[in-house]
């Protein structure tokens, strides 16, 4: 780290910094007159070779300035500020881009249309948990949810920036993110650097565990009022939390948990939104906006992905094949409902309905979300703030992910199937079949002749792989349990002929 002044400013700059990861620059001693959050407009340009990307910095409270990047090339990286402030205009400065040795792959891109994969190429399969409100518990709370994520085999994380309130959400958060107070109002023009370096911290201790934090914007679920801002207001916030995230490579940007549910926002709103988030995150992060009833148009170019929210008491995932022809973009069902027994529709299905509802979006080419609404005597329930998971449906998640990993890498992509037994994977190559609540005792399959493959039973609920013996070709006959929630598996193998 580098540490020198330029007139009264002291700055700090790292002398490397891996591929992918924050380089933070840090002023000491700017401007504290005034309302530094409004007043000032701090950027920078960082330069290498003939590549030069626009960033901007953000005041975090008592005189300190900070400026974060991500690099995405290794070598020399050059930096300068500009200002509407002369002592924090003209700063320059350069650092190493090495190479990370920790796993990075890169923020999480689009890939092969409907799929998505890190951006050195690596595949991601997202495999999502909703935890709303995790970080506004506490400390000791907080810190069970990262070591139940950790345990777990989740790698994306739906969460809100704001507090909420709704059941079994009535507690006060410890920080708020402005300065004032619920009983003399909220100065909208001053931010609490308190709040956002707590939820800083848990977004980094989520890229630590190898987990997306998809960062809920807005949500219509507020006493505080934090949802009624204003324009100004809400355009502020929106600037100032994209200055202080974007250089997180984990991030994904969710403008609202139930859009069409906040009154108060317009569709002329949510596409403004869109603008400022996309105008100033310079690494393109993937965006959408999740709906409560009413789906928002995916169309618009700024979409990366479509965030679903279920639109029928029992018929979710099944729709994921229409909903990728309708939008040609990858369909990420964020909430098919949670594996629970609280009084709301939303919350009482089973873990075996749950885990069905992952492995039908699957086999029908998109992803499913998790969530757990299980009663607790202190309220303590994963979906809303985080803790301990006591579902059944997890470790059959993490067993549906491991199919995933062992899958095609680019993706399983749904084939023509016969009406009663959907299939996917990728011709003549790999197949999945999936039988669902249906408990066939066998099924005869039609494949290609010529063609031989190694055929396995999966038990997605016990989690068991059997490998049948042989190979099969051509019009075979394959012996079933009789048991719900099973799927066939075949992967070609090479016959004797080497073929």
């Amino acid at each position: 780290m580098t540490d020198r002044t330029q007139e009264k400013v002291s700055i700090m700059i790292p002398e490397k910094v891996s591929k992918w990861g924050v380089c933070e620059i840090v002023l000491h001693g700017g401007p504290v007159q005034g309302n530094p959050f409004v007043d000032v407009v701090l950027h920078a340009a960082f330069t290498y070779g003939g590549q030069s990307v626009q960033t901007s910095g953000f005041y975090d409270g008592e005189g300190v300035y900070r400026i974060r990047f991500m690099p995405d090339r290794e070598g020399t990286w050059s930096f300068r500020t500009t200002s509407t402030e002369h002592v924090l205009s003209g700063i320059e400065g350069e650092f190493e881009c090495i190479a990370d040795d920790t796993g990075n792959h890169g923020p999480v891109r689009v890939k092969h249309t409907f799929h998505f994969a890190y951006e050195d190429g690596t595949p991601y399969f997202p495999v999502g948990t909703t935890c709303y409100a995790w970080t506004h518990q506490g400390d000791e709370m907080e810190q069970e949810t990262l070591a139940t994520l950790e345990a777990s085999s989740f790698n994306k994380l739906r969460m809100c920036v704001f507090p909420k309130s709704y059941s079994y959400n009535a507690n006060e958060p410890l920080y708020y993110p402005f300065e004032g107070s619920i009983e003399q109002g909220w100065d909208y023009t001053r931010f609490h650097p308190a709040f956002f370096r707590h939820l800083e911290e848990r977004i980094v201790n989520l890229g630590d565990l190898g987990i997306e934090a998809d960062l809920i914007l807005f949500h219509p679920y507020d006493r505080w009022g934090f949802a009624d801002m204003g324009k100004e207001a809400d355009d502020r916030y929106l600037r100032y939390i994209v200055a202080r995230l974007s250089a997180y490579r984990h991030i994904w940007w969710s403008l609202a948990n139930e859009y069409d549910f906040m009154k108060s926002k317009t569709a002329e709103d949510w596409e403004r939104f869109a603008q400022i988030v996309t105008d100033n995150d310079p690494y393109g992060h993937l965006i959408s906006n999740h709906n409560g009833i009413r789906f928002y148009d995916f169309h618009q170019p700024w979409v990366t992905h479509c965030s679903i929210q279920r639109v029928d008491v029992y018929k979710t995932a099944e729709n994921t094949e229409e909903w990728r022809k309708q939008w040609n973009k990858p369909v990420v069902i964020d909430e098919c409902v949670y594996e629970g027994n609280v009084e709301h529709g939303w919350g009482n299905i089973t873990g075996q309905e749950m885990v069905r509802r992952f492995w039908e979006g699957y086999i029908r080419g998109g992803y499913v979300g998790h969530g757990e609404t299980y009663l607790h005597p202190e309220d303590k329930i994963w979906w809303a703030k985080g803790g301990r998971l006591y579902g059944t449906s997890p470790e059959r998640i993490a067993f549906l992910r491991r199919v995933m990993n062992e899958g095609p890498a680019e993706g399983l992509n749904p084939m023509p199937s016969d009406w009663d037994l959907p299939r996917a994977g990728i011709e003549d190559e790999y197949y999945l079949f999936y039988f669902g609540f249906n408990q066939p005792k066998f099924r005869e399959f039609k494949m290609k002749p010529g063609i031989r493959y190694q055929v396995e039973l999966l038990d997605t609920w016990n989690m068991t792989v059997d490998k049948l013996e042989g190979s099969y070709e051509g019009h075979f006959r394959v012996d079933l349990p009789g048991r719900m929630y099973m799927a066939v598996r075949m992967t070609r193998v090479e016959d004797a002929s080497g073929r």
